[in-house]
């Protein structure tokens, strides 16, 4: 007799009583076990909480007087926020199986929930959003300005979704000179959270963009998880460009919109915050001339002022410097000029008496005495009598003049005393 052929009823009796070996026993329990309780929903508190290297992970819920064995899957286990807490209360959805090697009867969880109002979702989001508070990475001091003119904007999302369409559909019509790189990443589902810092980190290294938006469409809150996980976050505050996190609905928030540079309730919002309105652009630059014109003047006149004010203080400290100087250059050049008078008659005095006794030595004052100088016609001075020829003409220089003479004798002293 095979196990599928097994009663139900563990305990239907027959005429003859049939052995059943340990396997079927158990087999027999699971198939009951799963046939009668398929979907349950269980409360209790969380214990011995564990999450295997495989993913799947195994726990027990209590009450006060009995505990039951759970296991969750790594694939239902992916999709949760966070692990709960030892003593956390929770309830559990999923169904009754029996593990047939040991004989033990376990819940296989699909769904866990955090007990309460909050939930586990919004549980898991305040501990993250406390920790990296308490890191600084929510300040707004961190918060840089979205460059006003990009000439690249970055977009991080997945290439099939509405959002992507939305962001270009905008660019496209306020700013068609705008380029977009995308750099497409899944936006839910496992792995999704890494997927998207992957991205911002290489649209940051690749050096092609301005500004980034990340981001997607709407949905419950495990479809906009990735956004509430630490990769996301980590990857927005690193960034070097200014980011622009633009996640679900206007009701909607994430941990990437409070750690990005700026928050947009749609990529719709996100793609008009980026690029300015090329045709409010071009009603501005017609209007620029007479603006700036009139910018140029005023700043011309307030140029104007500044430069007449300092020249009257330039003017007023000059004066206010030189004074004392003037006066004391009036003072040395009246002392200068006095003692230049007293050197000068003191040189007249010396002048005077020099020419006194060049006078006194002068051959003018001899002659003025009486006396006559007789020049040769070269103008040598014929001193005696043998430097006079007969008959040859010589020049007598007299006090008033000079005298036209020829010699016609000479007679020399020594021949007058008869020598």
């Amino acid at each position: 007799m095979s196990s599928d052929e097994l009663s139900l009823d563990l305990f239907q009796q027959t005429s003859e009583p049939e052995v059943w070996t340990v396997s079927q026993v158990n087999r027999a329990a699971r198939l009951a076990l799963e046939g009668g309780f398929r979907n349950l929903w269980v409360s209790g508190e969380v214990g011995s909480w564990t999450r295997a290297g495989s993913g799947h992970c195994y726990f027990t819920l209590k009450d006060r007087t009995a505990q039951l064995r759970c296991v969750m899957w790594r694939t239902e286990a992916a999709r949760l926020p966070m692990d709960p807490d030892e003593g956390m209360e929770v309830r559990v959805q999923g169904g009754l199986t029996v593990y047939e090697a040991r004989g033990e009867y376990q819940l296989q969880v699909r769904r866990l929930e955090a007990a309460g109002e909050e939930g586990l979702w919004r549980l898991a989001f305040e501990k993250l959003r406390t920790r990296l508070d308490a890191e600084g990475l929510l300040a707004p001091e961190r918060k840089r300005p979205i460059p006003r003119f990009p000439k690249a904007v970055g977009v991080v999302t997945s290439a099939s979704g509405a959002a992507l369409r939305d962001i270009l559909t905008v660019i496209r019509r306020r700013a068609p000179w705008t380029r977009v790189v995308l750099r497409s990443a899944r936006v839910q589902g496992e792995g999704a959270a890494v997927e998207v810092a992957n991205a911002l980190r290489a649209l940051d290294r690749s050096g092609l963009v301005d500004v980034v938006i990340v981001g997607r469409g709407g949905g419950s809150i495990e479809d906009l998880w990735a956004f509430n996980e630490e990769p996301v976050a980590r990857a927005v505050a690193e960034s070097s460009v200014p980011v622009i996190s633009a996640v679900g609905h206007e009701v909607d928030v994430t941990i990437s919109d409070l750690v990005a540079d700026l928050r947009a309730p749609t990529p719709s919002a996100a793609a008009e915050a980026v690029v300015q309105d090329g045709r409010v652009l071009l009603d501005g630059l017609r209007v620029l001339p007479a603006r700036l014109t009139r910018a140029l003047r005023s700043a011309v006149e307030r140029r104007r002022d500044l430069v007449a004010r300092g020249r009257r203080r330039l003017e007023q400290g000059v004066a206010l410097i030189l004074e004392p100087r003037r006066r004391v250059v009036a003072e040395g050049t009246e002392r200068l000029a006095r003692g230049i008078m007293v050197l000068m008659e003191a040189r007249r005095r010396r002048l005077a008496a020099f020419v006194d006794k060049l006078e006194a030595l002068s051959p003018l004052a001899t002659l003025r005495r009486g006396y006559a100088v007789a020049l040769a016609e070269d103008g040598r001075v014929l001193r005696g009598v043998r430097q006079f020829r007969e008959g040859a003409p010589f020049v007598l220089r007299v006090a008033d003049g000079r005298v036209d003479c020829q010699t016609l004798a000479t007679h020399s002293d020594s021949e007058d005393s008869g020598e």
